[in-house]
């Protein structure tokens, strides 16, 4: 868990292998190139630059395969399953949201289809990434209304392709991913049995300390933000907007609103820009009443370093999701258990006419 009140990093540059630098540069430079002023994106510029690659039932060297499905005529999600699925075993299900600022990349893009397979095997857990409608061309609540058709499909025994009925179903996604997963877990949070958060990308109209300090770090020019939220926002709409300002959102809440809110755990970059809203956000469910809201600490990490195969905290940050994951799951399954078993002895005794 973090200190209340973490170091800035060091002045200078964060630690990165050549190879990420090398493509957070790509990527930094892609992204202003496809971002028009009149506030349409370059959709296919984007299509050249962002590597896909297709579903494979054939598993890979640790064991994940994967295959796509249709939630709706629009709606697309691609599951990953670990090889401990195929013994039957009953594993907890991650209905995961990508990240992109609400405008880039897909289930399919080669980061985010490696990221699931490592999350379905390290966990180990079935896997389920959802294809979201993007921004500019579809704006809140696009996202969120998809993301909610997806975890009902999912809660709901994913159109019978899960092997067996879940352990659990969790919430989890990264950067703009991160944001549709809380308003996805917030519609439903008693279907939710924890929700996992990395870098999460949270607004607001006054600049944080760390948005002034890290405003040169990777993907955290104030420019590029400012553009990915007005073509996700509500025409008109400040960075105030409930969907932006979250932690604001979370105070305004009613009493025991948030108190039914799924356990949290939120990771944190000490290189990424957004990382001062993010601890806001979890003293903000805690301040609420919500029954765990954790935070994890990784100083060396820019924004999105876990789609970095070759990045130092990559594993530790696997280790960190699969053990809150694994120690709510079995306790999710404990509580179900407890209450099936008060179900039964509640029941009469039968009583034999002779």
């Amino acid at each position: 868990m973090a200190s209340l009140d973490p170091p800035p990093p060091a002045p200078g540059k964060p630690p990165l292998p050549w190879r990420a630098r090398l493509l957070v540069g790509a990527v930094s430079i892609l992204h202003s190139a496809s971002l028009r002023a009149d506030g349409t994106a370059n959709r296919f510029l984007l299509s050249l630059f962002d590597r896909t690659v297709p579903p494979s039932l054939a598993p890979d060297v640790a064991g994940v395969s994967t295959s796509d499905h249709a939630v709706s005529e629009h709606l697309r999600v691609r599951l990953f399953f670990p090889a401990a699925a195929e013994g039957g075993t009953q594993l907890p299900v991650v209905v995961y949201f990508h990240g992109g600022g609400f405008v880039f990349h897909s289930v399919a893009t080669a980061q985010f289809d490696a990221l699931c397979r490592r999350l379905a095997a390290s966990i180990p857990a079935v896997v389920t990434s959802v294809d979201y409608r993007f921004a500019p061309e579809h704006r809140f609540p696009a996202a969120y209304d998809d993301g909610e058709a997806a975890l009902r499909w999912a809660l709901a025994g994913a159109g019978g392709a899960l092997p067996c009925p879940p352990a659990a179903v969790f919430v989890a996604g990264d950067s703009a991913g991160g944001n549709v997963a809380h308003h996805v877990t917030a519609r439903l949070q008693r279907s939710v049995a924890g929700l996992v958060l990395l870098q999460p990308f949270f607004g607001g109209e006054a600049p944080t300390a760390s948005e002034q300090r890290l405003r040169d770090a990777p993907f955290g020019a104030p420019v590029r933000l400012a553009w990915l939220w007005r073509a996700f926002l509500p025409p008109g709409a400040t960075r105030d907007h409930e969907a932006a300002n979250v932690p604001a959102a979370i105070r305004r809440g009613g009493d025991g609103e948030w108190r039914a809110f799924p356990p949290t755990l939120v990771c944190v970059g000490g290189w990424d820009v957004h990382q001062d809203r993010q601890r806001e956000y979890a003293d903000a469910l805690r301040a609420a009443g919500a029954e765990e809201a954790g935070v994890v600490e990784f100083p060396d990490a820019i924004h999105a370093f876990y789609v970095f195969e070759d990045h130092a905290d990559g594993e530790k940050l696997l280790r960190d999701v699969a053990e809150f994951l694994n120690r709510r799951a079995a306790e999710h399954l404990k509580c179900a258990h407890s209450a099936s078993a008060s179900e039964l002895s509640s029941v009469p005794a039968a009583t034999t006419v002779h």
